[in-house]
């Protein structure tokens, strides 16, 4: 245990919210906020697998990052705190951000109070924000036909919601007002104690309401919530996931392709043959990068569009793509179908993409370190 930790307690805050709910911009933003006002932040992100864009597109923001990879923070909870010691090697922080798997839940009986029992003397624990993602909860929440996923997996996202401490409904930027205020009521409707606003991450919409969340005291509780971890296996396990590498390249130096065209047709890709196979995509991004520059694109649900995220308005003779996939379908149609968009692509972009280390599995049942009850 690092011995510079057992001084003032380090304020440890997390930002939940399903795949695809806008949690990375959100950290990065209020990471931004905070070293603004002179404060030593650092950032954990945490993935089923290994390579994961998140993490690459925090640390090209110029953030400390550390990476807990192989399952969620639940049950690596060891590993969460040497990944923290790990940050404060050099500095202490004086804010810890953490960004969970977006298909974890009971984040607060598995991470928040086992850390507030068993080492208060080394953090201070805030309340859980967690981000509603609008695509996908318009429809679960108002009990639509069409609902994207299986029960089992609603039942993570609902669950994700009643744990919270504060529910941003993020995204407003791509909603109608009357959207807005409809998602709005339904979620006040379903969780009428908790704290729900409005909010952008990307453009700064109700920021202050986020602030004002973190900043705030959590939830006095009674006991921790009812959880069927045999369902919630259940659904994690009806997603497939895929992260891989993947090598872009003309082959001459004189010879260039546009990075933003590029990792924008990979996800537009790819979320087409998932569309044809009929899967809902819980999260699909790419991220493309050279030694000096990304470029993003993602897809958040079957019905959305593809959407470059970060464009880097470059031209290269090579470059590196990191593929994320979060998908309610076989892990082994998503590899053959990005070994499949690959090839084509390499015909029409004439650019040559090998692709390198791949993962694609389901994840297994969550098995937390620690269980407060």
């Amino acid at each position: 245990m690092n011995e510079q930790l057992t001084g003032k307690p380090v304020r440890f805050l997390m930002v939940g919210g399903f795949l695809g709910a806008g949690k990375t911009t959100t950290i990065g933003k209020l990471a931004a906020h905070y070293v603004a006002q002179g404060k030593n932040v650092a950032l954990v992100t945490n993935d089923q697998a290994y390579n994961l864009v998140d993490t690459e597109t925090l640390r090209r923001q110029g953030f400390h990052v550390g990476e807990v990879p192989g399952a969620c923070f639940c049950c690596k909870f060891d590993d969460l705190l040497s990944t923290v010691d790990s940050l404060s090697e050099d500095s202490v922080p004086d804010l810890i951000i953490a960004e969970p798997v977006g298909s974890c839940t009971d984040l607060v009986a598995t991470v928040i109070e086992p850390m507030k029992s068993l080492f208060g003397d080394r953090f201070e624990t805030g309340p859980l924000v967690v981000l509603l993602k609008p695509s996908h909860g318009k429809k679960i929440l108002a009990d639509g036909a069409r609902r994207g996923f299986s029960p089992k997996a609603e039942y993570i996202f609902l669950k994700q919601l009643e744990e919270a401490d504060s529910i941003a409904i993020n995204k407003i930027d791509r909603m109608s007002e009357d959207e807005q205020q409809e998602l709005l009521s339904l979620t006040k409707e379903r969780f009428p104690e908790k704290n729900v606003f409005l909010l952008s991450a990307r453009d700064g919409i109700g920021f202050e309401d986020l602030v004002s969340a973190i900043e705030s005291d959590p939830i006095s509780r009674t006991g921790m919530m009812e959880m069927d971890y045999e369902v919630y296996a259940e659904g994690e396990a009806e997603l497939g996931w895929l992260n891989c590498q993947v090598q872009a390249a003309t082959g001459k130096d004189d010879e260039k392709f546009s990075l933003d065209e590029v990792v924008l047709a990979f996800v537009r890709n790819i979320g087409a043959q998932l569309a044809e196979s009929g899967a809902e995509v819980a999260h699909l991004k790419v991220l493309g990068q050279t030694l000096e520059n990304s470029a993003i694109a993602n897809m958040v649900s079957s019905d959305g569009i593809a959407e470059l995220s970060l464009p880097s308005e470059i031209n290269a003779a090579a470059a590196e793509l990191l593929v994320n996939a979060r998908v309610a379908t076989a892990p082994e149609t998503l590899a053959e179908i990005v070994n499949s968009v690959a090839e084509e692509l390499q015909s029409s972009m004439q650019v040559k993409f090998s692709i390198g280390q791949m993962q694609s599995f389901r994840p297994g049942k969550p098995e937390p370190t620690h269980r407060m009850v």
